[in-house]
């Protein structure tokens, strides 16, 4: 018994000695790429956040005369300019439509943060004219 206790110790004492003399990889990653990648990323940004992209969600934050309508425009663009607004012209009334989202979800975090300045915006998808 004092034999395997012996040998099971010097096992351990012999597994700690090589543990302590091994040390992990060190490297350097270093990634080379084409300089036209970088403009082909910027392009498909500016399809994907495209204004007239079909199947997006917009706010509505006004609807109305024309002259309110673009008072509510200005007054949009100085308080909120991180969003894309435009005035559109369906009959008898010119709306303010705010952004251009992907997800429903996208569109709910900004309507959170633009009805606190204009309290009836909704959500909405525009339908396809024909």
């Amino acid at each position: 018994m004092k034999v395997l206790q012996k040998k099971s110790n010097l096992i351990l004492f012999g597994a700690l000695v090589l543990s302590s003399t091994i040390y992990a990889q060190n490297g350097q990653l270093s990634i080379q790429q084409d300089k036209k990648i970088d403009e082909l990323i910027a392009l498909k940004k500016e399809i994907n956040t495209s204004e007239n992209a079909l199947d997006r969600y917009k706010i509505q934050i006004f609807s109305g005369g024309r002259k309110s309508a673009e008072k509510a425009n200005s007054t949009f663009k100085e308080k909120l300019p991180n969003w894309a607004s435009r005035m559109e012209y369906e009959t008898p009334n010119y709306k303010i439509w705010v952004g251009s989202f992907r997800t429903r979800l996208e569109a709910d975090k900004a309507l959170i943060k633009i009805q606190k300045e204009f309290p009836t915006a909704f959500i909405f998808k525009p339908k396809v004219k024909e």
